[in-house]
């Protein structure tokens, strides 16, 4: 039986039910509001969103710390001295916490860990997808278990329409001139994952409603994609109807497997209300 225990950041927005069913552990983002900081899904993002509309600001994000780490590495380590931990990280190019897990793996040999370059459901899509491989393969090494997940995170596609450019905007990913222009012509920039880093690769104009569809042919056209798994991710005020009309989308698309996830409050603070989101893999 394999001992080996996957740890990532709670930026993937994998919750914490989610986490003990997969048996995994999560290292804690953190959020800002005002003077107040917070462990990244330890408050409701409406309610975040509500506070700092109350206070008159917007919420500013931190990665995860050494000392966060440090605590997570120690419980593994003392209720299990023998086990060992594959840290599958949050894109190293957007945040501190894979640097903060270097510091705190010194000295540790049971330590590995590697940057998947993803966040929120392209890093719980990695994550799962490598549960479910170590628990086909118990006799698996953790070289082994590390190789297969960074082939595997090198397939993820993600991609998300953002609900407000404001919170881009005020995360430093678009410039105001940028933000004024979209905000005049009604235009909804698809953001995309690649190389690690957030990139605005076409803009699209309308309802939500129409670009959310447009979005998606948008991640699909033109790749051979593994249609078993697509996840999505939704931010706070998403509108049902766009949801179900994603859904019927992804089902005539041919994918099987669909998964919803929320936004917690660190993608939130960047993506920022109603926002819309998809995770998948290319084929082999």
């Amino acid at each position: 039986m394999s001992n080996i225990v996957i740890v990532t950041e709670t930026g993937s927005d994998i919750t914490a039910s989610e986490a003990a069913e997969l048996g995994i552990e999560l290292v804690p983002m953190h959020v800002s509001i005002g003077d107040v900081t917070i462990d990244d899904g330890t408050l409701d993002p409406a309610e975040m969103l509500e506070e700092c509309r109350q206070l008159g600001v917007l919420p500013r994000t931190s990665g995860s710390m050494p000392a966060d780490f440090s605590a997570v590495f120690d419980r593994i380590h003392e209720a299990n001295p023998e086990a060992h931990i594959l840290y599958i990280a949050y894109s190293a190019s957007t945040t501190c916490s894979f640097e903060s897990a270097r510091t705190a793996a010194e000295g540790r040999g049971y330590v590995s860990m590697f940057d998947t370059g993803h966040v929120t459901i392209g890093l719980a899509l990695v994550v799962r997808k490598t549960v479910e491989h170590l628990r086909e393969n118990p006799d698996i090494t953790v070289e082994e278990l590390l190789e297969w997940s960074q082939a595997y995170a090198k397939r993820v596609r993600m991609g998300f329409l953002p609900g407000d450019l404001g919170y881009l905007r005020a995360g430093g990913r678009l410039s105001n001139a940028a933000f004024v222009g979209a905000s005049l012509l009604r235009i909804k920039p698809i953001i995309e994952l690649l190389d690690g880093r957030l990139v605005a690769t076409k803009k699209l104009r309308g309802k939500m409603a129409s670009c959310s569809l447009e979005f998606m042919e948008h991640m699909i056209a033109g790749v051979p994609a593994d249609t078993s798994t697509l996840f999505f991710v939704r931010s706070c005020g998403l509108p049902l109807a766009i949801q179900q009309a994603a859904e019927q989308r992804a089902r005539e698309m041919g994918f099987e497997e669909l998964r919803w996830y929320d936004t917690q409050n660190v993608i939130t603070s960047h993506c920022g209300p109603g926002s819309f989101a998809v995770a998948f893999a290319v084929e082999e």
